[in-house]
């Protein structure tokens, strides 16, 4: 009696568990599917630069071609395809860019930015410029992060 007592509750509670696990899954699924949020990935403070001449036309990251004229930026943590806010705090003037490369490799710069960014953040003339980055659309699924993206992209 004892055992077919004990093996009555044990079927009670497997259905209960699968019930509660079946939410979770559902919930992580349409949460892969959608976009994170910015409350997800914090503002970054730091000092941003813009791409030389030399690398107009060159391969970024992503596979496409650097373009001068573009909203490209380079970061090296967010996500490829990344969209984020740039913020120059000296004088409040913001832009939206999107992460298309890796990158800065210069010290103390958290982000690259394309020269007409540079140009309508108004740091331009001064080369580099302390800023905020606030991501405002993460990609998830086959977008990938990390140091080996640019590796795949060139193959």
């Amino acid at each position: 009696m004892l055992s077919l007592g004990s093996g009555l509750a044990a079927c009670d509670r497997s259905p209960i568990a699968q019930a509660e696990a079946a939410p979770k899954q559902q919930q992580q699924q349409s949460h892969q599917q959608q976009p994170q949020q910015s409350q997800e990935r914090p503002s970054q403070q730091g000092e941003a630069s813009y791409y030389g001449s030399q690398f107009n036309g060159r391969q970024m990251a992503n596979g496409g071609r650097f373009n001068p004229n573009s909203n490209s930026a380079a970061h090296r943590s967010l996500p490829l395809g990344t969209t984020a806010q740039v913020t120059n705090l000296e004088n409040g003037r913001s832009a939206t860019v999107k992460v298309e490369d890796r990158g800065p490799y210069a010290r103390n710069r958290v982000i690259d930015l394309s020269p007409r960014t540079a140009e309508e953040l108004g740091m331009k003339h001064a080369g580099r410029a302390p800023v905020r980055v606030t991501p405002v659309e993460v990609p998830e699924g086959n977008v990938r992060s990390g140091r080996d993206e640019g590796r795949q992209a060139r193959r």
